[in-house]
């Protein structure tokens, strides 16, 4: 069996206005979240895994706009419903946080095995949506990445 690798990458998708994209998941209804996957293999550059993240899960491609690493890493414990799809044993995994900035809200075409819908949110309302802690506080940190973007 092929096991995920427990080293993700988070990308929150956003505008300069602050609007956030959400995403359902398919296997949690429900659960909404920004773009998230594993490393596809060990040596893929996580810059790498977040553009294939976010092309597979969005059909964006995030090489056309402004993809930043923010230089945030969480480790957090893997959710036991999915922990079947890690080696046995691996109970944490280390996500990267990414931050996609559009000009303007984009229709995003979903892969349905995935994803269910998607919403555009002001940051707060996506914070509050957002079933995944570090998730949420990625997004609560717009407003002053966004600030010091600017200057």
């Amino acid at each position: 069996m092929n096991y995920k690798i427990p080293e993700s990458v988070l990308v929150v998708i956003y505008t300069s206005d602050l609007d956030v994209l959400l995403l359902e998941r398919a296997d949690k209804p429900g659960f909404w979240q920004s773009v998230t996957g594993s490393k596809d293999h060990v040596d893929e550059p996580l810059l790498s895994t977040a553009r294939r993240e976010v092309q597979e899960e969005t059909q964006l491609e995030a090489k056309n706009f402004d993809l930043q690493d923010w230089a945030v890493s969480n480790v957090y414990e893997i959710y036991p419903v999915w922990r079947h799809r890690y080696a046995p044993g691996v109970t944490k995994n280390v996500e990267h946080v990414f931050g996609l900035c559009l000009p303007e809200r984009y229709d995003v075409s979903l892969s349905p095995r995935e994803h269910l819908q998607y919403r555009w949110l002001n940051w707060r309302a996506a914070a509050d949506l957002c079933f995944s802690a570090s998730n949420a506080e990625a997004i609560l940190q717009l407003p002053e990445r966004n600030r010091k973007q600017t200057q």
